[in-house]
């Protein structure tokens, strides 16, 4: 009987509490050797992807080349692929993300691995002990001290019970080795994943600054060639004029609206004669001021009617004061741009996105993240134009701003 109790000793010792259920625990194990084989294959098939996925500039700008006779189509077209380009950006910055809190979970699986086999380890290095110790003669004296036929049968059972916890608990080292080894693996193919990641958003954020290169030397082109300056200065001006045509357009639906919602006694909103937010926080210069100057292409003297804050592509356009996005939209001229009603016949309007944040019908509040800094529709360089307009005509946005 001594024997018998010292022999269960020995499971308190191992410092390992099982109620033989050997098999849930093996089934989970192996579930988690598939999943962890599961997700190294994913990420293998992520770096692959992230391989292949680039954009192909010179493609790009050979497929441009047929659109290069008509400016606007021109800059639609590449502002497309600026678009694109920046989708993928966006992707992989949400992996980057993604897979930096991976590679966090992963590691603590691993240190917890790793200190569930020390555990195992030392345990198994007790009952080890005990076995060269004691040898076979435990067991042989547990059968000879049975008091008879079903105690021996019982003890027999109980020396089975035994031998199951020692090949259980060596399978469970082992399997908790081959996990340190798949955590350890799948933390590596995580960190290339990661890495390959970093590398594309580099490569893509290349390819932005060389598609608008591109059309900067383009317009140039065009504005250079002497026998079509006369042409590229009234296009241009016919440009504006579309462009001032298209807010107008958009003034006037919202002041029918308002008309609309008066005469049923609904309160339009005001402005309170606040100032202004500068709506460019990372704005690095004034590239072009408001009013009359010199146009950098066509070398005419022109009115500009907005302040161009040339700042880094993506950084954060806020909007300038409370109010009512009555658009947010993409046109050849003005690029991805949005234009703010602030009551009292009071608008903004922020061109040249690379993004837009905020839709038609959205109320926005002074300082709110908006869109970011980029070079579509008529723009040669990352920059934001900030116009104001006052009662249907272009004001100059120094008289708003603090």
């Amino acid at each position: 009987m001594k024997y018998f109790k010292r022999a269960t000793c020995i499971l308190i010792c191992a410092g390992i509490v099982y109620a033989f259920s050997g098999n849930a625990a093996a089934a989970d194990t192996t579930d988690s050797i598939r999943e962890k084989e599961a997700e190294i294959a994913e990420a293998k098939s992520e770096v692959a992807k992230l391989k292949s996925g680039l954009s192909d500039v010179e493609k790009i700008k050979k497929d441009l080349e047929k659109s290069k006779d008509d400016l606007a189509t021109y800059v639609t077209k590449l502002d497309s692929e600026l678009y694109n380009i920046q989708e993928r950006i966006t992707e992989y910055n949400d992996l980057i993300d993604k897979k930096e809190l991976e590679i966090e979970v992963t590691t603590e699986e691993l240190n917890a691995a790793i200190k569930e086999q020390e555990e195992q380890y030392e345990a198994m290095k007790v009952r080890i002990q005990f076995m060269y110790e004691e040898g076979d003669s435990l067991y042989m004296e547990l059968l000879f001290s049975a008091d008879g036929f079903a105690d021996m049968v019982n003890k027999a059972d109980y020396i089975e019970a035994l031998s199951a916890y020692d090949r259980k608990q060596l399978d469970e080292y082992v399997r908790t080795a081959e996990i340190i080894a798949l955590c350890k693996d799948e933390l590596e193919a995580q960190k290339e994943v990661l890495e390959e990641a970093r590398v594309a958003v580099k490569e893509e954020e290349s390819n932005i600054n060389t598609l608008i290169n591109e059309k900067e030397t383009q317009m140039m082109s065009l504005a250079n060639d002497i026998s079509d300056k006369e042409a590229a200065i009234k296009e241009y001006e016919d440009m504006i004029a579309s462009q001032n045509a298209e807010i107008a357009a958009l003034e006037k639906a919202v002041a029918e609206e308002k008309a609309r919602l008066a005469a049923e006694n609904v309160a339009a909103r005001t402005y309170d004669g606040g100032m202004f937010s500068w709506p460019c926080p990372s704005y690095t210069r004034i590239s072009d001021e408001y009013g009359y100057r010199m146009h950098p292409i066509l070398g005419v003297e022109q009115f500009h009617n907005g302040l161009d804050m040339a700042a880094p592509y993506g950084s954060k356009i806020l909007a300038a004061y409370d109010g009512d996005v009555v658009a947010a939209d993409y046109s050849s001229s003005m690029g991805n741009y949005i234009m703010i009603d602030h009551g009292d016949g009071l608008y903004t309007i922020y061109m040249h996105a690379s993004a837009l944040y905020v839709s038609k019908g959205q109320t926005v509040t002074k300082g709110e993240t908006i869109a970011a800094v980029g070079s579509t529709g008529r723009s040669t360089g990352n920059h934001l134009h900030f116009g104001v307009r006052l009662n249907g005509s272009y004001v100059s946005p120094w008289n708003y701003l603090s």
